[in-house]
């Protein structure tokens, strides 16, 4: 099976012949992930690095939930990650999930013979996939998600693999907690704004103060059964005046 080329690094980590000195990889992981602009870039920025940093990955992921608490893969270095975790969503089981779900590092060193996932394991095999690390992505407040390596090698994850998974994946869930609540904050400053101008134009049109406006985007937003925000963009962009709408 071909695994392709390595991944190229995001800007400020260079690949390097020899393992970096640990507090040395660390320290850059830690300025690299700080400094991505946005939750998608992070996430990126972490498999790459995961996999590039820990020895015996080939390919590397992110496992999260959606809003409908689905498991998805959000970031992956390659479509070999993205198959393999299909095929654990729809068969209910694997290392991601069971990492994912706060069961603690998953560690298999053959996949088609590993009673854990009697389903899936002979399946990632049949893709290639023999061994799998996935190292549960937490802080205090909750889950993030689970950081998963692949290689296509039996055995491929040393004691040493697994200790450097586990300190990339800590330093990982808080990157990624940081740029979640950042891109949290922008998005509620945007709609904050949002609703300000819609509330305006509202006021000047029905000659009505800013709480009674903001009434008027309220109740249509209920009778509509759409997001505030939406119906805040649609005045502000279209001028329609937030009665006009129904459900």
């Amino acid at each position: 099976m071909q695994t392709g080329e390595p991944s190229a690094l995001p800007r400020g980590i260079e690949r390097r012949s020899g393992n970096p000195g640990l507090a040395e990889m660390l320290s850059a992981t830690a300025r690299l992930l700080q400094a991505e602009p946005d939750l998608d870039t992070t996430m990126q920025a972490v498999v790459i690095v995961t996999q590039s940093n820990v020895p015996g990955a080939e390919h590397a992921g992110i496992t999260s939930l959606d809003k409908a608490r689905r498991p998805r893969t959000p970031a992956a270095t390659d479509a070999l990650v993205d198959a393999v975790d299909e095929m654990q969503y729809s068969l209910r089981e694997g290392p991601c999930l069971s990492a994912l779900h706060g069961q603690g590092t998953m560690v298999t060193d053959d996949l088609s013979n590993d009673d854990r996932w009697p389903q899936f394991g002979p399946r990632a095999a049949e893709l290639g996939v023999h061994s799998m690390a996935s190292f549960h992505l937490f802080v205090h407040s909750g889950t993030v998600g689970a950081l998963n390596l692949y290689a296509t090698k039996r055995h491929a994850f040393s004691d040493a693999s697994v200790a450097m998974g586990r300190l990339i994946a800590a330093h990982s869930a808080i990157a990624l907690v940081a740029a979640r609540n950042a891109q949290q904050l922008k998005a509620a400053l945007s709609t904050r704004d949002m609703i300000g101008q819609a509330k305006g134009i509202l006021m000047e049109r029905h000659s009505i103060s800013a709480d009674a406006a903001f009434g008027l985007l309220v109740k249509a937003s209920q009778d509509s059964n759409r997001r505030l925000r939406d119906i805040a963009e649609m005045v502000s962009t279209t001028g329609r005046d937030p009665s006009s709408l129904q459900r």
